[in-house]
């Protein structure tokens, strides 16, 4: 009894503290959330941020630590004093691993759809050229059998076995005709993957995949390779002004000027919002300094029009920085040098090109 007793102190013990802990730890979480609201509040009023979905999406990762890229990338750029708004953050939103394990994971089954394709086309192959084989060899002892020691029987059914070979062959031809048809859907669809659906220049996901490739050519070849950012100066006020549908008709008309002034040496992405970036494949960043300065000056001289109510946007200019990727082909220093450049021809009052 002694025992039991005891058990039962302890029992009622335990029970009594956990439910003393239950609340304090729901208030616990409580607060805690309540800090972090207050903290997100904050942080977009102090940067004069966009209430958007997106936005409180990469906010709220950065600062609760649920995606260490993002905190680690808002802290570098606080500890270096340098502005945080609405560019920087969709610029850095990428760093949100759940989509590059989305895109990668989209790859990885693309890649898989290619192999099983190539590898039904072999086999469709293969079969095709072994029933040819065993087709001439029926044929042979069809004649045989058709002398006069013939078997009627035997002569129809290898007849009839033929007959389905042939039916066999004839689809594996139509399954070959339907794998190139596949095999050409499944290369359209990735070109459209990489195509940006407002300007039709290529988009981030291509831009990242091309420098990696150029910094590769560019290392072997001992030929120089420069980046260079531009941003739309003072976008949000056509959109506040004009309206977005008109925001997206500008964004044309300059990708338009990007794609026929930069020439057949430069690849010209949309790498999100009103950012454009450009690789100058075979010069350094002076001369692709030079070679965007052209284009910005062109840019600044063009009077645009809101052909919906005929009122003028007035000239639509653009900041640019331009870095060049060193001969140890270091993509990301070149990105973030580029990066820096433009945020610093935005604080020298815009329309410019800074080196980085």
């Amino acid at each position: 009894m002694v025992f039991s007793s005891g058990f039962s102190r302890a029992t009622r013990a335990r029970a009594k503290a956990v439910s003393q802990a239950a609340p304090v730890a729901g208030t616990r979480a409580h607060e805690a959330r309540r800090e972090l609201l207050e903290r997100i509040g904050d942080f977009v009023a102090r940067h004069d941020l966009d209430v958007t979905a997106a936005n409180m999406a990469a906010i709220c990762g950065a600062l609760s630590g649920s995606s260490p890229e993002l905190a680690s990338a808002l802290v570098q750029r606080e500890a270096a004093g340098e502005p945080i708004d609405q560019r920087w953050l969709d610029t850095v939103a990428r760093l949100d691993p759940d989509g590059h394990n989305r895109i990668a994971a989209l790859e990885t089954l693309s890649d898989k759809l290619e192999y099983a394709l190539t590898r039904f086309a072999e086999t469709a192959r293969e079969a095709q050229s072994e029933t040819s084989g065993h087709r001439g060899a029926i044929g042979e002892q069809i004649e045989t059998l058709a002398g006069p020691d013939g078997l009627a029987h035997v002569i129809e059914l290898s007849r009839a076995m033929l007959a389905r070979i042939e039916q066999v062959e004839a689809a594996m031809a139509r399954s070959e005709v339907e794998i190139d048809r596949l095999r050409e859907n499944l290369a359209q669809a990735r070109s459209e993957a990489d195509v940006d659906h407002l300007t039709r220049l290529p988009n981030r996901r291509a831009f990242e995949r091309q420098l990696v490739t150029a910094a590769i050519e560019a290392r072997a070849s001992a030929k120089p390779l420069s980046i260079a950012f531009c941003d739309v100066d003072n976008f949000k006020q056509v959109n506040d002004r004009h309206g977005h549908a008109a925001g997206d008709r500008v964004l044309c008309a300059l990708a338009a000027s990007f794609r026929e002034m930069a020439g057949d040496s430069c690849f010209t992405a949309r790498h999100g919002g009103e950012e454009f970036v450009l690789l100058f494949y075979g010069l350094d960043k002076e001369a692709a300094k030079g070679r965007l300065d052209a284009i910005r000056r062109a840019q600044a001289a063009r009077m645009l029009m809101n052909r919906d109510t005929g009122q003028p946007f007035g000239k639509i200019t653009f900041s640019g920085g331009v870095a060049e990727v060193g001969p140890d082909a270091d993509t990301r220093g070149a990105l973030g040098r580029a990066d820096a450049a433009l945020y610093r021809a935005k604080q020298l009052g815009r329309n410019r090109v800074e080196l980085g």
